[in-house]
């Protein structure tokens, strides 16, 4: 990261001014090829991340398992699964990182374990300690526990023949979750964190962390919910403790970045979980933003999907802008893993590089810690799926399984548009790095197909057009490690009740900065009385000529412009 002019007043952290990358590794680039991404694969790519601009790299899951679900079913936390490579591999990952000033995030997935982890095979044949490292209830096999849900469907409780009771599993039945309430497993969760923080890691991503506490005594959840019983598991009644702890006995002690998954958590339950006066963490995943195109029964309601309004969007990212304002830091993000492509959901397939410079243009503009999904850089848009069989998200196929089973819908095809904007696999087709067969990404056979469109959106075709989104991501990158009013700058919202035009400033001792984002396929003016633009300066525009000042002429399709005031 560039030197910057230091603010006594604020609270400045190195993860603050970082932008982050997300790699799958499984998607990212092939080495070898067998058809499946790995670590040397990204150590290949290491100068192409230098060249963004990136500061900090959240690597998904690398550690041994049988791939439930991709990786975040862990075997064996201290080793690499075998189709990514090895531990020399992983430390020349890091190296290499660190040697260009990158840093490296893990992530740590500890709500729950893989049902081959060693803990688990003891703790269902009741060996020592191991007995209550996971939350078993005894009962018929034909009835279980209580009616929970899991996010990848069916039930959220399996019976466990050698063990001859019920075991939980929030997510998939081969991901049991871990019993918390056990302070013998918390001891061993700080343990392997610190195992790794002690081979020199930056951070890390928390999977997951919100499910750790769940509500005493299992009750019933509500029938109407998806999935059922998340009433119970979200935010339990020690899940502060146990994030403290964390917290107090191994972070503390380490100069590196946490950022925590927690769906649901409103704003003022956010600030209680960050910083050292709340639970610890440096920043939360929250997912408001991403539930404002599900159905009113969430994510997979066959009803009411893709919705979503410019206006509502403003209110939510508002809120959190202006919510942790002085009581904790915002983790931005449009897109990740268990997203669809930020382009096709957000923006505009018709409209794609235009929407896809507007979307770079909010993430590296407002405040808090920008997240970038690989892809995200040259445009990648959701891909088309056909048939069950075309999947791999067990999330997916689980949720239309579930749909089919209870009657609401008669076949996939009926699914096929909600699936084709929402499911988890788009965001999972191979990175697309040429033109050449299989995207570049692998000289196999890849391990899931590559999106249609590899041959026009590719990283080799960025690259040489000047004017591409990847160059847009990269000045703005720049742009953002140059100027500290976009990292510390306070935010406030322009014209909240204009349904086509997102606005805000960002302020900071004596400077300001506007942004104007014409989040619509039609043109559309910015209101002079906004702001007084008779100074303003063009610092960056997302079409070859941005008005010069916001109020001289009207904003085109999916055209942003960055202001100095």
């Amino acid at each position: 990261m560039t030197e910057r002019s230091r603010h006594t007043e604020i609270d400045e952290e190195w993860w603050k001014e970082a932008v982050v990358y997300q790699i799958y590794p499984r998607s990212f680039n092939d080495s070898d090829g067998d058809g499946v991404g790995d670590l040397p694969g990204i150590v290949e790519k290491v100068e192409y991340l230098d060249s963004l601009g990136v500061d900090v790299v959240w690597l998904c899951p690398v550690y041994d398992s049988p791939n439930a679900d991709n990786g975040y079913d862990i075997r064996d936390y201290r080793a690499i699964m075998d189709e990514f490579g090895t531990m020399a591999d992983w430390e020349t990952l890091l190296d290499e990182l660190h040697a260009r000033d990158i840093k490296l995030v893990m992530d740590l997935v500890v709500n729950h374990t893989s049902d081959e982890h060693e803990w688990f095979e003891k703790s269902r044949r009741q060996e020592g300690k191991y007995e209550d490292y996971y939350i078993w209830q005894a009962g018929e096999r034909d009835e279980p526990p209580n009616n929970w849900g899991s996010f990848m469907g069916g039930s959220a409780w399996t019976f466990d023949e050698v063990r001859g009771a019920w075991y939980l599993h929030l997510f998939d039945e081969k991901q049991p979750d871990l019993n918390w309430r056990n302070p013998a497993v918390r001891a061993d969760v700080k343990e392997l964190m610190r195992w790794w923080l002690e081979k020199g890691i930056d951070g890390f991503r928390m999977d997951a962390v919100n499910f750790l506490s769940k509500a005493d005594g299992l009750p019933d959840g509500n029938p109407d919910d998806w999935p059922v019983g998340n009433e119970h598991t979200y935010h339990g009644p020690r899940l502060i403790e146990y994030l403290r702890e964390l917290y107090d006995d191994v972070l503390s002690e380490y100069d590196v970045m946490t950022v925590a998954e927690m769906d649901s958590t409103p704003v003022d339950l956010a600030a209680e979980y960050l910083g050292e006066g709340g639970a610890g963490l440096d920043m939360i995943y929250h997912f408001e933003h991403m539930h404002l195109d599900a159905g009113p029964r969430g994510r997979w309601d066959p009803e009411g999907w893709g919705e979503w309004s410019l206006v509502e969007f403003k209110e939510v990212m508002s809120r959190w802008q202006t919510g942790l304002r002085g009581r904790g830091w915002n983790a931005v993000y449009l897109g990740n893993h268990d997203q669809p492509r930020i382009v096709s959901r957000f923006g505009s397939d018709e409209y794609r590089a235009e929407s896809a410079k507007l979307l770079a243009t909010f993430l590296l503009t407002v405040g808090g810690t920008p997240y970038l999904y690989q892809g995200d850089e040259i445009g990648m848009t959701n891909a088309e799926f056909d048939g069950l069989d075309e999947l791999d998200d067990p999330m997916t196929i689980g949720a239309v399984e579930d749909l089919i089973a209870d009657g609401e819908i008669d076949s996939f095809d009926e699914a096929r548009g909600m699936v084709n904007y929402t499911s988890r696999d788009h965001a999972r087709t191979p990175m697309q790095w040429d033109g050449s067969p299989n995207a570049g990404f692998t000289d196999g056979e890849p391990w899931f197909a590559v999106n249609d469109t590899y041959p026009e959106i590719n990283v080799a075709a960025a690259l040489e057009d000047e004017a591409s989104i990847w160059h847009h991501y990269r000045e703005l990158i720049d742009l953002r490690h140059d100027n500290d009013v976009f990292v510390y700058g306070e935010y406030d919202l322009l014209l909240p009740d204009d349904e086509q035009v997102y606005a805000y400033t960002r302020s900071l001792d004596d400077e300001t900065v506007l942004v104007v984002l014409n989040w619509s396929d039609e043109s559309t003016r910015f209101s002079g009385d906004a702001v007084d633009d008779t100074d303003a300066t063009a610092l960056v525009g997302t079409y070859p000529d941005p008005p010069s000042a916001p109020t001289e002429r009207a904003f085109r399709p999916y055209e942003a412009a960055v202001y100095r005031l």
